[in-house]
């Protein structure tokens, strides 16, 4: 697939996904929400926090509430570090040690009494995730040309997809068979798998650490420094709001983004929780989502050249739309409910991969070819963070009021039917014809 030889520091930053995906698979999606959801079964899956009872995965879903709201705060501190201090490799490393030594960390996590800790730790990881993206990304015009971008991007995600889903088989066996390994059982094994992560993290994200060049600081460092990056955001927010149809469009991203984000991040949870499945068929599916995931990033690639990326986007959340609905009929006493989970974990691969190819490549057509694309996009990532903060922090509210996660499920099929009516309403050819006079 890939032809050209890559210099040697241009390989070890897409080597850095290799190094860093192993959390967001291992940890945040497939392995800590079931273990967590385990430790805290007791009472019912009841949780004492300030004074107050939570629903497990009620407080679970508020902590990742949390997460990105920090992370969606503290992003345009770190671009503006980013873009104007010759120190990237340093909060590179800073933040690759704060996520995988609070990855590490949660080995210790053995009883109810820890949750706090647990879910500070689990945030702490978040954040050292998401702040080293930053670093990470901000390399890429300093150690490759723009016609390179794309190239070098799909590179780093092949080998994230690699690694991760590496580790998560490896973990998955361990747990399975945790007796074969030395271990005294599956929680012990599981225990040890967010150790990996730390271990994984940290051991291989050296290569990149060790070739990646240096940054040299063009300017002292100034306070502005610090809200350069908000200042960049509101200037790309008023422009946007001149601009019709990528408004409308923003605005059903982030309405099926709020569904999309959070039954990546809860799907795990919704089957332990709600559906009573082991731990290696829950890890089972995620692979299966992992898997086709590809294969669906291809399919809607050539539906959007048949039909255009707006009627294939329209195709993509409708299916939303019907997984959503079908979760709330799913029935843990169903003898085949396993099967019908794993059916779901498969659709919700296929369109996984292509809702989140589809929309960035959507939005990357219409932004105007003269604007500064980087702001452009760091207004995008930070409208999916909020997005996440929305549909966690809404999942859980309704887990507390209902008692049930189906009518979380049930909620996020509204947000989807209301991103349909919104995208109904932006005309690529419109677009395109305003695109040139920079109107949109």
């Amino acid at each position: 697939m890939y032809r050209r030889k890559l210099p040697k520091e241009q390989w070890t930053w897409a080597f850095y996904d290799w190094a860093n995906s192993v959390y967001s698979l291992v940890i945040g999606t497939a392995i800590f929400p079931i273990y967590f959801a385990s430790v805290t079964s007791a009472g019912n899956g009841a949780v004492q926090f300030l004074g107050r009872t939570f629903a497990n995965s009620e407080i679970y879903s508020y902590s990742l509430s949390l997460s990105f709201l920090l992370v969606a705060i503290v992003s345009p501190i770190l671009s503006g570090i980013a873009d104007s201090t010759g120190s990237k490799k340093k909060f590179l490393q800073f933040f690759c040690y704060l996520g995988a030594l609070s990855s590490t960390a949660l080995y210790f996590f053995t009883s109810e009494n820890q949750v706090i800790a647990a879910l500070a730790l689990s945030i702490l990881a978040s954040i050292g995730f998401w702040g080293s993206i930053v670093f990470y990304n901000s390399y890429l015009p300093e150690i490759a040309p723009p016609e390179q971008h794309d190239e070098l991007s799909a590179r780093g995600y092949s080998l994230g997809y690699l690694g991760s889903s590496l580790l998560l088989i490896i973990n998955l066996i361990t747990i399975t068979y945790p007796e074969t390994f030395g271990f005294k059982n599956a929680a012990h094994a599981t225990r040890f798998s967010f150790l990996t992560v730390g271990i994984w993290w940290a051991g291989f994200a050296q290569i990149t650490f060790k070739y990646l060049p240096k940054t040299h600081r063009t300017n002292r460092f100034r306070r502005g420094y610090l809200v350069s990056g908000y200042i960049r955001i509101r200037q790309v927010f008023k422009q946007i709001m001149r601009m019709p149809y990528v408004k409308l469009y923003l605005f059903s991203f982030f309405l099926f983004s709020v569904g999309v984000q959070t039954i990546i991040l809860i799907a795990t949870l919704f089957g332990s929780q709600e559906l009573k499945l082991e731990s290696n068929q829950l890890i089972l599916t995620i692979l299966l989502i992992q898997f086709f995931g590809i294969a669906g990033a291809q399919l809607f690639a050539f539906i959007s050249s048949k039909v255009g990326n707006i009627r294939a986007l329209m195709v993509n959340v409708s299916i939303w739309i019907t997984v959503s609905t079908m979760a709330y009929f799913l029935d843990a006493n169903d003898a085949y409910v396993m099967y019908k989970f794993f059916a779901l974990g498969s659709t919700v691969g296929l369109i996984m991969g292509g809702i989140q190819s589809l929309a960035r490549s959507t939005y990357s057509k219409m932004i105007p070819p003269t604007e500064n694309t980087v702001s452009f996009f760091s207004f995008y990532d930070i409208t999916e963070k909020i997005a996440i903060v929305v549909g966690t922090f809404l999942y859980g509210a309704i887990i507390g009021i209902t008692g049930s996660m189906k009518s979380s499920a049930l909620m996020l099929a509204v947000f989807f039917l209301l991103a349909i009516i919104f995208l109904s309403g932006v005309k690529m050819r419109e677009v395109r014809k305003k695109k040139a006079s920079r109107y949109i």
